[in-house]
């Protein structure tokens, strides 16, 4: 079921100037449209934006992109996201000085 919100939570200056830029970003200067929405698409899932992804994934199927690159691209986003995951851990284990060895087996 779609949520469909119904006022604005940006007035003025700040939706127009919003509102620009966003367009902004669909007309590239050095991508090409199927480039766009494969960028779009992980970008979307990286940030877990549930209406994004679904709207790169209508545009994708639209512009003839393959359930192939949408593999590809889900793959790429799980790598970077595990990659982070464990980047994280370790950030954890030498700023607060813990040991993993020395927990029980």
């Amino acid at each position: 079921m779609a949520v469909i919100i119904k006022e604005r939570l940006m007035l003025g200056k700040h939706q127009e100037a919003y509102g620009a830029f966003y367009r902004s970003t669909h007309e590239n200067e050095h991508l090409d449209t199927k480039t766009e929405l494969l960028v779009g698409l992980a970008a979307a899932m990286a940030m877990n934006c549930l209406p994004c992804t679904n709207y790169y994934l209508k545009q994708a199927k639209k512009a003839g992109i393959t359930q192939g690159e949408v593999s590809d691209v889900t793959a790429k986003v799980m790598a970077v996201s595990a990659g982070q995951k464990k980047l994280q851990l370790q950030e954890v284990l030498e700023r607060y000085d813990i040991d993993l060895a020395s927990f029980a087996k």
